[in-house]
């Protein structure tokens, strides 16, 4: 069963042009996503996120457009962008209680569990914290508030291997208990340890296979 769909997806820019982009994200599967720099998976991403406005195709989540679902979609979506810094001089414990206000399906038990199993300190800020374990928490974030879908950003940069492992292990965990989870990386590793298939954009940068 499709999840997410995009459908001949098609952004220009003055120096670059994706053209008709079209790939499926099958429920309960962890799809890779993966091409060289500059072929078009930051565009097709922020379109998926409604960041970025295509000027045609089109995207579905769950049977529904979501340029006319936008609101009822993103709280079914979880999204983690590498090691973004927030509000670097908060502790994380006061952006977190900003963050679960825009989510009613924010969980506090997951919360906790993540934060021990990812062994971090919400009394810390994220200047104190290094490039990895930033990436650590914008993925707890993600992961607290009951999302379906998850769609991950680099999840492992910065992370060394032990951590990368705990990652992929996690993945694929949640995977099993029914959510389906886009995962955008450069790292091959991660792509063969937990992936089921793969969306690659193709030789030629317009075109996403």
């Amino acid at each position: 069963m499709s999840v997410a769909e995009v459908r001949d997806l098609n952004k220009t820019y003055p120096a670059f042009a994706l053209k008709r982009a079209s790939f499926s994200i099958e429920a309960g599967r962890i799809t890779g996503f993966i091409g060289r720099n500059g072929a078009g998976k930051t565009t097709t991403i922020k379109s998926m996120l409604n960041l970025v406005h295509p000027d045609s195709g089109e995207i579905f989540y769950f049977g529904k457009p979501l340029a006319e679902n936008e609101n009822e979609i993103k709280k079914l979506i979880g999204y983690s962008t590498g090691a973004v810094n927030w509000y670097p001089r908060k502790k994380l414990k006061d952006v977190v209680a900003v963050v679960k206000r825009c989510y009613d399906t924010w969980d506090e038990d997951a919360y906790r569990r993540y934060l021990a199993l990812f062994a971090l300190d919400e009394n810390k800020t994220a200047l104190e914290m290094s490039e990895g374990m930033r990436v650590k928490y914008n993925l707890l974030v993600a992961l607290s508030h009951n999302a379906r879908v998850l769609i991950l950003d680099e999840p492992t940069s910065g992370l060394d291997g032990q951590n990368m492992r705990l990652i992929a292990e996690r993945l694929k965990s949640e995977a099993q208990h029914g959510r389906t989870i886009l995962v955008i990386t450069h790292d091959r590793e991660l792509i063969e340890s937990c992936c089921d298939n793969v969306v690659e954009v193709g030789t030629k940068p317009s075109e996403v296979q």
